[in-house]
């Protein structure tokens, strides 16, 4: 999935709790830190940016909130606007989506 077809992060993530408003590029950043520690089963990912650090945590369990459900993640983030703490699920339907994904970007295939 390249980045002009990937979709929008309301679609990754399910955001049970912020304080501090989300941007796009802030929450899909704390969706790759969360996917990765889901993948691997890590329990705590530092993030870090031009306008962002903190870290992801694990929380181990799936949570469901009416029809959203899937592993539960909490961030710990310093911004420009202050620290703050996000609390969100990555959803079963984005879940989905990134196993779709080719494992690595495409080769250009050179003629000769």
């Amino acid at each position: 999935m390249s980045s002009d077809q990937a979709p929008p992060y309301w679609v990754l993530i399910s955001v049970l709790f912020s304080s501090q408003p989300l941007s796009p590029a802030l929450a899909m950043t704390l969706h790759q830190a969360a996917y990765e520690l889901h993948q691997r089963g890590d329990g705590m990912k530092e993030v870090a940016g031009d306008m962002l650090s903190g870290r992801v945590i694990n929380l181990r369990k799936d949570v469901a909130l009416g029809g959203i459900s899937g592993p539960a993640f909490e961030a710990e983030i310093d911004t420009e606007r202050g620290s703050g703490v996000v609390r969100f699920v990555l959803t079963r339907q984005g879940l989905e989506m990134m196993k779709q994904q080719p494992a690595e970007p495409p080769r250009p295939k050179y003629l000769n």
